[in-house]
């Protein structure tokens, strides 16, 4: 797309519907999540030594239905209180490397980067979703109901995280950022929606979960979204339960998070993007009623866009306005 199309978009709000009780069902799910015994270990990295500027520690910690859930926490050695980055990676992959996430060390920021589990890292989710969970895990647990879908679980998950950084010593809580492209992207909108109180800034890269039903107008339900695809195939090969199964997906669907985010929110686009539509984007972006600012990057698509990541420099320090 250009961006003279982008703005064209400039009133666009989405087609997947936004079920009438979208609030509620997240404050009982959040309410679910809080009751959980915290437990968590902290321990020396088994891939990486610590350094006498930074300790490396993996993190494991108890989620939903026994969950367990594993994020990398690196922390700079300093007797100051320091910010920190939530970081969430790409589907359906795990965290990035010890030496790139040590990037933000290198800022003065401690990071904690969570493996979704059962994904590409560690960590494993208990399991129990009603429905194929062959073909990606946007459509485990869509012949249940919602609150057994497997982002839902997700969520809970990031909100028992969520409740572990304040546990967490010599962490300045006026300054928790998130970051995260494509599902990062996805799981940052939803934990600064859920969790508006602690997040302060969030960086968003072409979010993935954009307005489902866009994407399968599109023809564009392949790579990340092949889901949709396989579902109807297979279990909805007349398109009678359309309906249903679309109002589901509304519970997870990022541009249904976006209205609810009040933290400033840094936006990047790439206009050649083929995984995650740019339209899709436009959903998210539209419905954000926070402070924001978006980049359009022309020519590049769903790929690591170094200019910005560059941002996040300038962004997380307070530098960069948004407004």
């Amino acid at each position: 797309m250009t961006a003279e199309e982008i703005e064209s978009l400039g009133d666009y709000l989405g087609a997947t519907p936004k079920p009438e009780d979208f609030e509620r069902f997240w404050q009982a799910r959040m309410a679910e999540a809080d009751t959980i015994p915290l437990e968590f270990t902290f321990a020396q990295a088994r891939e990486v030594p610590s350094s006498s500027q930074c300790e490396f520690l993996d993190l494991w910690f108890t989620g939903m239905n026994g969950t367990q859930v594993y994020a990398k926490y690196l922390r700079p050695r300093t007797e100051s209180p320091v910010p920190l980055v939530l970081q969430f990676h790409g589907y359906p992959g795990a965290s990035r490397s010890w030496a790139e996430q040590a990037s933000f060390a290198g800022m003065g920021m401690a990071l904690l980067a969570m493996d979704c589990p059962s994904q590409g890292g560690y960590g494993f989710d208990a399991g129990g979703f009603r429905g194929t969970t062959v073909s990606g895990h946007i459509i485990a647990g869509l012949d249940g109901p919602p609150e057994g879908m497997y982002y839902v679980r997700l969520h809970q998950n990031i909100r028992i995280l969520c409740r572990i950084v304040r546990q967490l010593e010599g962490i300045d809580l006026a300054r928790v950022f998130v970051n995260g492209g494509s599902q990062g992207g996805a799981l940052g909108l939803a934990c600064c929606a859920l969790n508006p109180e602690l997040v302060n800034r969030a960086a968003i890269l072409y979010p993935f979960l954009s307005d489902f039903k866009l994407v399968w107008d599109l023809g564009a339900d392949e790579i990340a979204y092949e889901g949709l695809r396989y579902y109807s195939r297979w279990f909805d090969f007349d398109e009678r339960q359309q309906d249903r199964w679309f109002r589901q997906l509304g519970y997870i669907d990022s541009k249904n998070f976006a209205s609810m985010i009040r933290c400033p929110v840094l936006f990047g686009t790439g206009l050649a993007d083929v995984v995650c539509p740019p339209k899709t984007q436009c959903a998210v972006y539209n419905n954000l009623r926070c402070p924001k600012k978006r980049y359009l990057f022309p020519g590049l698509g769903h790929e690591e866009i170094q200019e910005f990541d560059d941002m996040l420099l300038d962004f997380f320090t307070g530098k960069e306005a948004v407004q």
